[in-house]
């Protein structure tokens, strides 16, 4: 999701929804590697019934990652993509479903943001191949030493978008997976797999979210199901506090900054290309055996309690004296459509309003302040109230002067800081003229290792005379060029001599970094009228214009809700502008939208990859697909730039800019492709048409019987599940077109991994259970669904309990407190040394003959002997 920072501003704001995961680890035996017993127990004392990967966050890091060495080809790319499935299912450890989401053909409104991400990494692929190239010959010519460039082919990762062959083949490896680890491994015995390949339209996380809403609305769903779903994404979180589920759970990565990466160029680590220098490389051991090894942490994951993050909201939404009932499921749902507001992958956020300005408390303030004018909560499974929307808006407008200027004074602020930093940074790394060494040398603080002895005390002096001399030299030498430099003055001034020129200052010595230039300067007078004519090329008194855009983003709004809590409304639908309004501009919005347009129909995989690819890869098309990217006589060539402008819109870093790509005209794409379409191979035209779900069950599975039978009649048209055969869930079954049977052998599709010779698995195309045009998935708590124990402190807990509070650590309430015996505090004394008095690092150092002579005394317990 588009909120930078969200997830920081979350963990920091409400900490206790954490909770690092226990992960088992296999063992070893003789050369022979153990796997973990998965039918165990889960170590992190909470049993988990449903686990969603959405695939994507895992391809990405197992394909190209950033701190290790790439997989060599794509068959270890599938490999690396196996053993992380397999981690999270030791971690998780489903008992009844793993859903496997990989994204499909988007809504057109993502379409957008994919189009900018991969426009973006072809240009920094080639900006990164021109730097490295600029640098090799600098570092050449200075004589630095560098490893002979590897002809190695660069990793397009914008072919992880469905329609490319290696989404195929992916697909594939999948199928196989599946069925080995459903024939082999005991864990996965009883477990129901679906797989939604990248042929399902549709983006993993939100496919996850349909199974989840349509599975819910059965008559047969479990509300205390719980789930767990794994994704980075920070609209997972709101996304599963719009399921109304009271048992979800999010497992994702734990994030780390500054992780160490290798230069680009050298390979070596601890610089970045631009500083790289071009020295020879270090041993690495004594015989140099760690040469191609990358000091590399194995990622840890964490746990995000929905239920605690329900908590934490419950005591600051809730309101009292309404004049209207308070339903704590509704102010949930409001506080995800405030969130929208600061970001997310279909809209660009209100310039008044950012993350890390507090903007999700600004507006829950705001919110809390006006609800008793609205009348009412904002919005109703996921159906925006425009009129009580437009009051929190306008509230919103008028702290806008106030927003800016405090922003601008912050920035200032955190500038002057920064100044200062670097000053002190630059002044410690000067140091002193000459550091002692020996036992005279200073040491850090808190070490335990001991000063050297000084063995030859003359000699030492006499060293420390001579590096002091040589600094002197040094220091008289730098003098007498500055003052060569200002004209014979003596000072290192600037000289009153009119010829004289002052020395450049370099860049990196300089105190100040340079500053992008802002034109629209939202801290001064005029800011809006400034705003619209330099992002929009419009006056502000172009009162049509301005509606227009407010237009299209109250209906952005809207879809979006709508996509979150009832599914993706239509699929045309766009934000056609690369900026938002300002949150004054909401006036009279009431009757702005009404519905969309019924009937639409997502993109099918290779009219989605012309829609969002650079012309660097067309490769991923076929041939006169790709020609319309390059041809300078074809109709959407201005379609594909080869470069383009990227505004930072106030902000420090270029991905964190507008890409200010042209939109894609839908019927003119589709006018030039109809005369392309013919030229398509059988296997491309397979690869264009849009799948289904696969759902896969092991032999001793209840339902595995009666796929089995439906094979066996042949059976053409779609089949109900039976409830009670799979812990309740729902849906249409139809027989697949290349289907995994029992006792069948599955040919690997990776040379590297055996065929399955004795195949327990079965598969079968799904899909969801079907709803009438209108049905309304309700944001509700579900009857019977019971409310997990509660986490955090009771505000009135001092009152009425004795005993101090006990945080409750991990998932389990009745968990046992860790404690130390009375042989434990002994043990732990001992390793301490708590009983040495007169204690410090230098305790049992020997001072020098001499200070016997004055008034040091040593202390009688050490034991130590004065020098003869």
């Amino acid at each position: 999701m588009g909120v930078p920072a969200f997830f920081r501003w979350l963990s920091r704001k409400y900490p206790s929804i954490i909770v690092h995961c226990v992960e088992e680890k296999g063992k070893e035996c003789n050369g022979v590697r153990i796997p973990v017993d998965t039918t165990k127990p889960n170590p992190n004392e909470v049993e988990f019934d449903n686990l969603y990967l959405d695939m994507n966050g895992i391809i990405h890091p197992c394909t190209h990652p950033e701190d290790k060495p790439a997989p060599k080809n794509e068959d270890e790319m599938m490999v690396a993509i196996f053993e992380y499935i397999d981690r999270l299912f030791n971690i998780v450890r489903p008992r009844r479903v793993l859903y496997m989401a990989i994204d499909g053909v988007a809504p057109r409104a993502k379409m957008n943001q994919q189009r900018s991400r991969r426009f973006r990494a072809s240009k920094e692929g080639v900006e990164l191949v021109e730097e490295k190239n600029r640098m090799r010959e600098e570092i050449i010519q200075r004589g630095g030493y560098l490893p002979p460039e590897e002809i190695k082919e660069r990793f397009d990762s914008n072919c992880i978008t469905p329609g490319t062959e290696f989404m195929d083949n992916l697909a594939h490896c999948l199928r196989y997976y599946v069925a080995d680890r459903l024939s082999n491994d005991p864990g996965w015995r009883n477990v129901t797999v679906f797989l939604s390949d990248a042929s399902v339209p549709g983006e993993g996380e939100h496919k996850i979210m349909d199974f989840v809403r349509r599975q819910r609305a059965q008559p047969n769903h479990d509300p205390n199901t719980h789930h767990c779903l794994c994704g980075a994404d920070a609209d997972l979180i709101m996304l599963g506090l719009a399921t109304h589920e009271p048992n979800f759970t999010i497992i994702r990565e734990e994030f780390k900054p500054n992780k160490p990466r290798p230069c680009a160029l050298c390979g070596q680590m601890g610089h970045e290309i631009k500083d790289c220098q071009g020295t020879a490389r270090e041993k690495q051991g004594q015989h140099d055996e760690f040469a191609d090894t990358m000091p590399v942490a194995e990622q840890e994951f964490i746990f995000i309690r929905l239920c605690v993050l329900r908590e934490y909201l419950a005591r600051e939404l809730t309101m009292a004296s309404l004049p209207f009932p308070f339903d704590f499921e509704r102010s949930v749902d409001d506080w995800v459509f405030m969130c929208f507001f600061v970001g997310n992958d279909f809209l660009p956020h209100l310039p008044s309003l950012e993350i890390r300005e507090g903007a999700i408390d600004r507006l829950v303030n705001i919110y809390k302040d006006v609800v008793h004018k609205t009348g009412g909560y904002l919005t109703h499974n996921g159906y925006v109230n425009l009129e009580r929307v437009e009051m929190i808006m306008q509230a919103v407008g008028v702290a806008e002067d106030n927003i800016f200027k405090k922003r601008k004074e912050d920035d200032e602020s955190f500038k002057r800081r920064m100044k200062e930093k670097r000053k002190r940074m630059k002044a410690e790394r000067q140091g002193p003229a000459y550091l002692t060494t020996g036992q005279f040398a200073p040491h850090a603080l808190g070490r335990r290792d001991r000063p050297e002895p000084v063995h030859n005390a003359r000699h030492q002096a006499y060293d420390m005379r001579m590096q002091s001399r040589e600094q002197h030299n040094k220091d008289a030498a730098q003098s007498l060029k500055a003052m060569i430099r200002n004209g014979g003055n003596s000072s290192a001034g600037p000289s009153d001599s009119s010829d004289s020129r002052g020395v450049k200052r370099k860049a990196e010595d300089s105190d100040s970094e340079p500053e992008p230039e802002d034109n629209v300067r939202l801290w001064e007078e005029g800011w809006k009228q400034r705003y619209y004519k330099t992002k929009f090329d419009v006056e502000v008194t172009d009162e049509d214009f301005r509606k227009k855009v407010v237009k299209s983003y109250v209906e952005g709004l809207c879809w979006v809700l709508r996509y979150y809590y009832q599914g993706c409304a239509s699929w045309k639908w766009y934000f056609p502008f690369h900026y938002a309004p300002f949150a004054s501009d909401f006036k009279d919005i009431k009757d702005m939208f009404t519905e969309f347009e019924k009937g639409t129909k997502p993109f099918k995989p290779l009219e989605q990859l012309m829609g969002v690819f650079p012309a660097a890869s067309g490769n991923f098309l076929p041939q006169t697909w790709r020609n319309l990217m390059t041809s300078p006589v074809s109709s959407i060539i201005d379609f594909y730039p080869d470069d383009f402008a990227i505004d930072l819109n106030g902000k420090k870093y270029a991905w964190q800019g507008v890409a200010l790509l042209p939109f894609v005209d839908e019927r003119r794409l589709r006018a030039a492709l109809a005369d392309v379409y013919p030229d398509l191979t059988p296997e491309e035209v397979k690869r264009n048409s849009l799948g289904s779900d696969i759902v896969f069950v092991g032999k001793s599975h209840p339902l595995s019987d009666f796929i089995h039978e439906l094979y066996r009649a042949e059976t053409q048209e779609g089949t109900e599940i039976p409830a009670e055969l799979c812990h309740g869930i729902q849906g249409t079954l139809n027989l697949d077109d290349d289907p995994i049977l029992p006792d069948k052998p599955v040919r690997s599709p990776i040379p590297m991994l055996r065929d399955i010779s004795q195949n327990s698995a079965i598969g079968v195309k799904f899909k969801d259970p079907h709803y009438a045009d209108g049905f309304v998935f309700k944001a509700v708590l579900l009857p019977g669904a019971k409310i997990p124990n509660k986490v955090l402190k009771p505000g009135d807990w001092e009152k009425g309990n004795r005993e101090p509070w006990r945080p409750q650590l991990g998932f389990n309430p009745n968990r046992q407190q860790a404690h130390l015996d009375q042989s434990g505090f002994r043990a732990l004394g001992h390793s301490l040394n708590r009983n040495q008095h007169g204690g410090g690092q230098y305790s049992n150092t020997p001072p020098p003959s001499n200070y016997q002579h004055g008034n040091y005394r040593p202390p009688h317990s050490s034991g130590h002997q004065p020098f003869p």
